[in-house]
């Protein structure tokens, strides 16, 4: 059984598209067909579930850099009193990429990681492929899914399920979904650890530093530093919790599969917040490079 996962990191969604758009473009095929399961968190989402629409990588790289500028409009320098972003354009992207389809509507095995602040537990979006449990529901739309698993606590607000509950960014607990496929597979597929391969795509390693200078105090400031004259706040801690959730869900992984297990991701050499659009175009090549360095690996995976 082999699955794709895809990291969360908000604009550095555009290093993993990349990589799959050149993909596309060497396999002149849709990378869906080439995955039994497709799972992706917070800004993966949007990519795993275009996947399982057969939506072109090419197309969804210029909804990235098109709706990307008009989604990271900032309401409010700090966050303190409301969140930092509107969800306005966010939920148009959606509705406009996705339309009216539900996740019933969608066969091909696709899991999105959010969280259930309402009831403090975290929640899988799964499509309609045999899997069920009571809570389990298949009428959401595919866009208030995807919108879920993207809304990074005070940075976007919480999106209201249906007034059942509200839903936030997957990426604070399964920022990497790799393990959540794991244990799909073994659970609901009833595979066998040997017979799962797991490619996983990252969204850039960046060098996230704190400074070693002796701090008195250790407040907002240092965790989620203020600069000037931009009156901008860099997301810095929580950018920190969504590399250390990938990163050791990638160490366990490698660990469990051993070989089975393809982690694909690229350093990007300083911090690139995830908001951040005037990275772009460079996020855009790096996955080239990448890719490019890495290719004849990734297609032995891929074929094996």
């Amino acid at each position: 059984m082999k699955i794709l996962c895809i990291d969360g990191g908000g604009i550095r969604g555009v290093f993993a598209v990349s990589i799959l758009k050149a993909l596309e473009e060497e396999l002149q095929q849709p990378i869906g067909g080439l995955f039994d399961i497709v799972a992706g968190t917070s800004t993966g989402s949007i990519i795993a579930a275009s996947i399982c629409l057969e939506k072109d990588m090419s197309d969804v790289l210029e909804s990235y850099k098109n709706y990307g500028e008009k989604i990271f409009v900032r309401q409010a320098k700090v966050g303190l009193f409301k969140s930092v972003y509107s969800d306005k354009y966010l939920r148009r992207f959606f509705r406009k990429a996705f339309g009216e389809l539900t996740l019933e509507d969608i066969t091909k095995p696709l899991l999105i990681p959010a969280v259930d602040i309402t009831h403090g537990k975290p929640y899988v979006h799964r499509s309609n492929y045999g899997y069920s449990e009571e809570d389990d529901d298949l009428s959401v739309k595919l866009w208030d899914a995807v919108l879920s698993s993207c809304s990074a606590p005070v940075y976007f607000p919480p999106n209201n399920m249906n007034n059942k509950y509200l839903s936030i960014d997957g990426g604070l607990w399964a920022n990497n979904p790799s393990l959540v496929c794991m244990t799909e597979a073994l659970h609901h597929f009833e595979k066998k650890m040997e017979d799962i391969q797991i490619f996983s795509i990252g969204t850039g390693l960046q060098t996230i530093n704190f400074s070693t200078e002796e701090e008195k105090y250790w407040g907002v400031k240092q965790w989620l530093p203020f600069h000037l004259p931009s009156m901008k706040v860099t997301p810095k801690l929580l950018d920190l919790a969504l590399h250390l959730s990938s990163e050791s869900v990638s160490y366990h992984c490698k660990l469990l599969l051993g070989k089975n297990y393809f982690r694909l991701n690229g350093e990007l050499g300083e911090e690139v917040p995830f908001d951040e659009i005037k990275y772009i175009s460079r996020l855009e090549e790096l996955g080239k490079e990448v890719i490019k360095e890495k290719k004849d690996e990734v297609l032995d995976f891929l074929k094996r």
